[in-house]
C-alpha cells in the first residue's frame, strides 16, 4: 500500500479516504483478477452513494500511473499490479482457479523480426491453461 500511496503522490493525484479503500481491496488480488462489478459492489458497501463514474475513472487513472492492470473478456476484469518496478510484464492464467502468474520472458523480438519495417507500438501476452495446482488435482481425481 505505502508504494501504491507513492504512485499516486508521484502522479499528482489526492489521496483521498476513497482511493486508499479502493487500494486496499485491490490490494487483495494480485495474485487473480477481480470484476469491476464485485469492485463497485464493495465500495458501494462502503460509499452507498458512489457513482460508476467515480469507480470506473479512478480505476482508469489507477491502470494509467500502474497501480493495476486490467483484462477484457467477457467483462472487465482488474488486477492489483504486482510489480511496480517493471510494468511491462506478461501473464499466464488459469482457467480453472484464476491464479495469476506473472511471466518474466517477453517474446516481443520474435514477432517484431517477422515484421521488418513495422512500428510496433505496444502489445499484450496472457497464456491460458491449468495452473499446477488444478493440474495435479485434475490427475488426482
Amino acid at each position: 500500500m505505502e508504494k501504491a500511496i507513492e504512485v499516486l503522490k508521484k502522479n499528482h493525484y489526492k489521496v483521498t479516504k476513497q482511493r486508499k479503500d479502493l487500494l486496499e481491496f485491490l490490494s487483495k488480488f494480485t495474485v487473480q483478477y477481480v470484476s469491476i462489478n464485485d469492485i463497485a459492489d464493495y465500495m458501494r458497501s462502503l460509499y452507498p452513494g458512489v457513482s460508476n463514474n467515480t469507480i470506473y475513472r479512478n480505476l482508469k487513472e489507477f491502470e494509467e500511473i500502474g497501480l493495476v492492470e486490467s483484462q477484457e473478456k467477457d467483462k472487465t476484469l482488474v488486477k492489483y499490479q504486482c510489480d511496480f518496478e517493471h510494468r511491462h510484464h506478461h501473464h499466464f492464467v488459469c482457467k480453472n482457479c484464476g491464479k495469476v502468474t506473472e511471466l518474466k520472458a517477453c517474446p516481443i523480438k520474435l514477432f517484431t523480426d517477422q515484421l521488418p519495417g513495422y512500428t510496433v507500438e505496444g502489445h499484450a501476452l496472457e497464456v491460458y491453461g491449468l495452473c499446477a495446482d488444478c493440474t495435479k488435482k485434475l490427475k488426482t481425481n
